[in-house]
């Protein structure tokens, strides 16, 4: 009685790892799933082109500021919102 026990909290432990690895990587398994489907492989990430309102002032210093650090705004601003997540 006590294997079987002890084999429960190890298949519990291993399910809660697939579902977190399955919710983590949700985009990526339905690529896999579309191309097992069609035969074709689609990007998994796309950019979009996004819109919104921020400080003239501080729109044209951090511009200033990747310029002259030959920095990409776009890749450091998906850098904050990417440690912005994680953080939560």
């Amino acid at each position: 009685m006590h294997l079987i026990l002890n084999g429960a909290i190890i298949m519990s432990r291993i399910a809660k790892k697939i579902r977190r690895i399955v919710n983590e990587n949700r985009d990526m398994l339905n690529a896999l799933e579309e191309y097992d489907r069609t035969g074709k492989l689609r990007k998994i990430t796309y950019k979009t082109r996004v819109n919104f309102t921020v400080d003239e002032d501080t729109f044209n210093k951090f511009r200033s500021y990747c310029r002259k650090n030959s920095l990409n705004m776009s890749a450091k601003i998906e850098s904050f919102m990417k440690g912005e997540i994680k953080g939560k």
